[in-house]
């Protein structure tokens, strides 16, 4: 399974080509993305955005955020932080969501990922 990150599902609804390639496969998103995206929409009242990405979390896993992904989550940040190299916090939740839930990779726009995936197990593809 493929996690993709926030930043990807909103390149893929703008309609950026390099994002069609990764929704062929078995791909899964997380809680925390779906609480990004939708309070963003609420924010903008975008109705658009809002049906369209209704329809697309209702089609695709969703991973929760559970003890064992906080458990993952904030050993990654400990090693971050030990390392000086602090992150989005968000970002170190969806990664210890993915790593619990047997992700093979993650696919992100967002740099922080490759932070994370240096403290991890987590194979990242930052496009």
């Amino acid at each position: 399974m493929i996690v993709l990150d926030t930043s990807t599902l909103i390149d893929f609804f703008r309609g950026v080509e390099k994002t069609r390639e990764f929704m062929d496969k078995d791909v899964a998103t997380t809680v925390i993305s779906y609480y990004e995206i939708l309070s963003g929409v609420k924010h903008r009242k975008a109705r658009k955005e809002e049906q369209f990405f209704r329809r697309f979390f209702s089609e695709i896993e969703v991973l929760d955020f559970d003890r064992k992904a906080a458990e993952e989550a904030s050993e990654i940040m400990g090693r971050l932080l030990s390392l000086c190299t602090p992150v989005n916090s968000t970002d170190v939740l969806i990664a210890g969501i993915a790593i619990v839930s047997g992700a093979e990779k993650i696919v992100s726009r967002d740099r922080d990922f490759i932070s994370i995936g240096k403290v991890s197990e987590l194979d990242v593809l930052v496009y």
